[in-house]
């Protein structure tokens, strides 16, 4: 592999393109060279969320994911969620349902939320749980987070009155 590489990819909507040595990470890439520091640092391996982005619509570690793999995609992060209008209707669930303490994991969350309700519209409370496990929160006790996403999917799809019990 060479020691640096051009990459083109959108992040938010927005054509970005970079000259970036071959090892960088894309957490490092959003965070220091375009400034978007929703995505946070926290354990490095894969297992907190807590830098959590959305790659073609799925959720990523960015600290454990080389840029370069993002190349020709399209990146979302909590920057590119709320529009001119205000916030997107999953973090104002997050904002009412007071799913938001310390406010360090919820970026991930919120974009985890998002490539679920993509995925399944009107997920049981088990799904949610199941699809939510790749985030940790050390601070809400996950209830409050839990409604959220149940009312993100209301919210997001007005026939759907209710989260389906498992």
């Amino acid at each position: 592999m060479p020691s640096s590489f051009d990459v083109r990819l959108r992040v938010n909507g927005a054509a970005v393109a970079l000259a970036l040595p071959s090892h960088a990470l894309l957490l490092d890439v959003l965070r220091d060279r375009l400034d978007l520091k929703g995505a946070k640092r926290s354990c490095d391996t894969q297992v907190c969320g807590a830098c959590t982005v959305l790659l073609d619509g799925s959720p990523v570690s960015a600290c454990c994911t080389l840029a370069y793999e993002a190349g020709g995609r399209e990146v979302e992060t909590i920057e590119g969620l709320a529009g001119p209008d205000g916030l997107h209707p999953i973090q104002q669930a997050f904002v009412d349902r007071v799913a938001i303490q310390c406010g360090f994991c919820t970026p991930g969350f919120v974009l985890t939320t998002k490539a679920l309700l993509a995925e399944s519209p009107r997920p049981t409370r088990s799904e949610i749980e199941d699809f939510l496990g790749g985030n940790l929160c050390r601070c809400t006790g996950y209830w409050n987070i839990l409604e959220a996403v149940a009312d993100a999917a209301g919210r997001l799809d007005p026939t759907n009155d209710r989260i389906e019990s498992s």
